[in-house]
């Protein structure tokens, strides 16, 4: 006899997913003090407003409420990110999201206890960061020069700058010409949280600067803006270079390059760092110069000084 009646657990829907659009309750309480009174930028508020609106709809899901979230909870939430193959380093992103959150409910008595006390981050491989040797960097310096593509004086002065100050793309785009000094020798520059700190400039960068100085007050007045202030790297318009516009005239020449190496800006800051470590400064001096909160963040560039050990040893020793 044919059953009529299909197996009930195949008929049984699964509860529809919910998905939340935007921030709720205390978890938006939490991202309007981080703006205000921590100063975050708009870039990391908005990484942890993604980050916890990833958890509120897990927890929507779970019928639960992130407020109320218990330990078990917020350590299934993370390993349901695994499962779902998401970057080690998103993972741990967003752990550091959720952490930040509990710790402001600790701290302005909205919660007794801490769920993620006892959490430890995901296992990161150790990637060590795209840096251009010496000669490389040098080679990489002199194309503007060589290609004359695009404007080679702004460019040359920009890699320099970029490069011999270990600036962040961010930095580079908010330089202005009154945070420099008169001999071009430093410069007052504001980071990552709003933190300032001065960096140095080399002979060779010194005198790229020199050189595109009267270019830009020249592009300045073509374009009708008589005011020679604010951002020292700008576009053929006048206008203050942007982050994009940074990053694609580094990728231009990033196709000129015969290294063969994906060189993006961040490059260049590494390469500061690892050629300074590799000449034998102190970690911890490179640690300010870079503006690290973390001497931990600094101290990988001594694993790129001991990769470079290894070629070295391998190529030098007759044995090897």
């Amino acid at each position: 006899m044919k059953h009529s009646n299909i197996n009930s657990a195949d008929t049984q829907k699964k509860p529809e997913k919910i998905l939340m659009t935007e921030n709720t309750g205390l978890v938006r309480q939490y991202l309007e003090y981080i703006r205000s009174v921590r100063g975050c930028s708009q870039k990391t508020a908005e990484a942890y407003s993604n980050d916890l609106l990833k958890f509120e709809n897990y927890c929507a899901n779970q019928n639960i409420i992130p407020e109320k979230a218990s330990p078990y909870e917020v350590q299934k939430f993370i390993a349901d990110l695994s499962a779902e193959e998401m970057a080690s380093v998103s993972i741990n992103r967003c752990l550091s999201s959720i952490r930040g959150f509990y710790r402001w409910m600790n701290r302005f008595q909205k919660r007794a206890d801490n769920p993620c006390s006892l959490l430890k981050n995901v296992k990161t491989p150790q990637k060590l960061p795209s840096v251009l040797w010496e000669d490389e960097m040098a080679d990489f310096i002199s194309l503007p020069d060589k290609s004359g593509v695009l404007w080679p004086q702004r460019d040359k002065a920009l890699i320099l700058s970029m490069y011999s100050a270990g600036m962040r793309i961010s930095e580079a785009a908010s330089l202005c010409i009154e945070n420099i000094s008169a001999s071009l020798d430093d410069a007052k520059i504001t980071g990552k949280g709003n933190k300032q700190r001065y960096v140095f400039f080399s002979e060779e960068a010194k005198n790229a600067i020199a050189e595109y100085l009267p270019c830009r007050s020249s592009r300045l007045k073509m374009s009708g803006n008589a005011d020679r202030k604010g951002a020292l790297f700008i576009s053929r318009k006048g206008k203050p270079l942007s982050v994009s516009g940074i990053r694609w005239i580094i990728s231009c020449y990033t196709q000129l390059s015969l290294t063969g190496k994906n060189i993006h800006p961040h490059t260049l800051r590494h390469s500061f760092a690892t050629h300074l470590v590799n000449s034998g400064c102190d970690v911890r001096i490179v640690q300010e110069m870079l503006g690290h909160a973390s001497l931990s963040t600094t101290q990988r560039y001594t694993h790129v000084k001991l990769e470079n050990l290894k070629k070295v040893y391998a190529k030098a020793h007759p044995h090897a």
